[in-house]
């Protein structure tokens, strides 16, 4: 999707509302802006929600759990032809 915006006076540019509901864009977010080739780039700054990802991650090693943990030098004596067979 590209638009026309005009820049103000102070260097203000409005970002739309199409755009800003788009890419989740709300009142009070930060945003990133680079330059990379001669293109200005704004990127919405993401938080990580720690307790968000603490509980996905306490799942997936549920998920997970059925596997055996390996131990150090388990598979030293191991030749990959072997595990082929």
């Amino acid at each position: 999707m590209a638009l026309k915006v005009e820049v103000g006076k102070k260097g203000y540019v409005i970002i739309p509302k199409s755009i800003r509901d788009l890419v989740g864009i709300k009142e009070g977010d930060v945003l990133i802006l680079r330059v990379t080739d001669g293109k200005i780039i704004l990127e919405p700054e993401r938080k990580v929600d720690l307790e968000s990802l603490r509980k996905y991650m306490e799942g997936h090693k549920k998920k997970i759990s059925y596997a055996k943990e390996a131990k150090l030098g388990e598979l030293a004596n191991i030749s990959l032809e072997e595990e082929f067979e």
